[in-house]
């Protein structure tokens, strides 16, 4: 199954994988299937992926999410407030997760080898079972370059770093969380032209929220470059969207996102209709693809998609029907 899903090109294509990826996990996955019989949905009703039930994604915290009997090879957590629930995201096959975010990353910038990858991600380094550093570890080492690697606090070994990278036409990559990136630019301008800045999202509690617009104009203004690119992922995920700059996301052929009413949670919206993000990522094999998760946002018709905001617990309804 691993070769059609990263081969897929057309959307017949992956509507067929998809349709037999749901057989696979309703049959394998006794916490999926537990949730279609409450739905009473059976894979002989379904024929179109708009029909296919998506998980809440909350079960990530309550339930070992799996299907399949093999061993997990890897636990990746989510990084949570005290006292509260982690996601857990149990991995079967972590070669499956390598392909994802390399195809992926092949598909939207090319060669990794072309790139110095430098990671500003001091949040998730301080935490283990992070999907991202794992990501991002391998992504360094596959660069091949040994001017590649990670930040912590050191910001101003990773300014000289920059500029001087940038000053020889070294296309470099900066990965790094909102508030580390803001960090680096109060205290230092740049004027940056081989370099992509590519933010993860969230302040993580260190500073005040931004709508997206203000922290890109600021992160644009700092660095000097005209647009700011920013990586869709998350621990339930084995793949990511990116967007090149406006917080317009792209998807890899093996993965799609699609919108729910946010008063009726089975119902599949139109394109250009605000509503819950759907998430259908193929490379979920052992665990589940149909993903309903609690972030808000919109489709456009040519599949690219935004993020507009996120539910918060009072707003989630329909959806939760085994989560307690």
């Amino acid at each position: 199954m691993q070769e059609t899903i990263f081969n897929i090109q057309t959307n017949e294509q992956f509507t067929k994988a998809a349709l037999e990826v749901f057989k696979h996990q309703f049959k394998n996955n006794k916490v999926y299937r537990s949730f279609c019989d409450l739905l009473y949905i059976h894979p002989s009703d379904v024929t179109k992926i708009e029909q296919i039930p998506f998980l809440p994604i909350q079960f990530f915290k309550m339930r070992e999410v799996l299907s399949s009997q093999e061993k997990v090879q890897e636990i990746f957590t989510s990084s949570g407030t005290t006292g509260s629930f982690t996601s857990k995201h149990f991995v079967t096959d972590i070669n499956l997760y390598k392909q994802s975010y390399l195809y992926g990353f092949h598909h939207f910038y090319g060669n990794i080898e072309d790139y110095v990858v430098l990671a500003l991600l001091p949040n998730y380094l301080e935490r283990d079972g992070s999907s991202l550093v794992f990501m991002v570890d391998d992504l360094i080492a596959k660069s091949k370059n040994s001017e590649s690697g990670f930040y912590l606090n050191n910001l101003d070994e990773l300014a000289q770093k920059l500029i001087n990278l940038d000053e020889k036409g070294q296309k470099v990559l900066l990965i790094g969380v909102s508030f580390a990136l803001l960090d680096l630019i109060e205290k230092y301008q740049f004027t940056l032209k081989n370099t992509f800045i590519m933010e993860t999202g969230g302040m993580k509690g260190r500073r005040k929220e931004l709508i997206r617009n203000e922290l890109h104009q600021l992160l644009q203004d700092g660095f000097g470059v005209a647009e700011i690119h920013s990586e869709y992922g998350m621990t339930e995920l084995l793949s990511q969207g990116y967007s090149k700059g406006n917080g317009i996301f792209e998807t890899p052929p093996w993965m799609k996102i699609l919108t729910r009413d946010t008063e009726d949670a089975l119902t599949i919206l139109p394109k250009e209709k605000a509503g819950g993000i759907n998430i259908i990522d193929l490379a979920n094999y052992n665990s589940c693809s149909f993903i309903a998760t609690q972030d808000l946002g919109k489709v456009h018709e040519n599949e690219t998609f935004e993020i507009i905001g996120r539910f918060d617990n009072s707003d989630i309804r329909g959806c939760n029907l085994m989560v307690l």
